[in-house]
């Protein structure tokens, strides 16, 4: 073989090798960001196994705050159904946005009932109810930690499947962006929980 012909093949074969390495970027920037969104899930999943057991535990002393408890049950209901149908489809930003919505709906009469058990003594000192509080404080944390996490991989993605030339590769291939997860409550909600000392 002539050496022009090696030059003209590896001149060939270098858009080629260079495609194939940018679309194997993408497929693994893709996997970290359904990874992220998977462990959001995961710490969902968490909350709406523990507000069960906390309106329980604080259902004898709250009796006559049961709309608060209905109110709690049926908004993590709603979040617990939208959660499912998007833990199928990460990609779907429909899902997301059901989803999200669902959640922006939970947080008001959750955090009612937080404040409540923060304002009844005898449910502070139920040891029971403090653990179960201690936790969903502890889960409501790591969720904001998934969210923030998710949203670093779909920025690291979306920027590498829009970053020119790889972006011709991402066109070709039918990447795509996906949408950032947004706060599930307005600034003026967005409260931490009062703390009697």
């Amino acid at each position: 073989m002539s050496s022009g012909l090696i030059l003209w093949g590896a001149l060939l074969l270098a858009p080629l090798a260079w495609a194939v390495l940018v679309f194997n970027r993408f497929v693994a920037l893709r996997q970290r960001w359904q990874n992220a969104y998977a462990q959001i899930d995961v710490q969902l999943k968490r909350r709406y196994d523990l507000i069960p057991n906390l309106v329980a535990a604080t259902r004898a002393y709250l009796a006559h705050e049961r709309q608060t408890l209905e109110a709690v049950i049926a908004a993590r209901q709603r979040a617990r159904d939208a959660a499912q149908a998007a833990t199928g489809r990460p990609r779907d930003d429909d899902a997301r946005a059901t989803l999200e919505a669902a959640e922006a709906s939970l947080a008001p009469p959750l955090a009612r009932l937080m404040a409540l058990v923060e304002d009844y003594p005898e449910l502070r000192a139920n040891e029971t109810v403090s653990e179960l509080a201690e936790e969903l404080r502890t889960t409501e944390n790591r969720i904001a930690f998934a969210r923030q996490a998710f949203n670093d991989q779909a920025t690291t993605y979306n920027t590498a499947i829009e970053s020119f030339p790889a972006s011709l590769v991402a066109t070709a291939c039918g990447f795509r962006t996906t949408g950032m997860l947004r706060a599930t409550t307005s600034a003026q909600e967005r409260h931490a929980v009062p703390v009697a000392l």
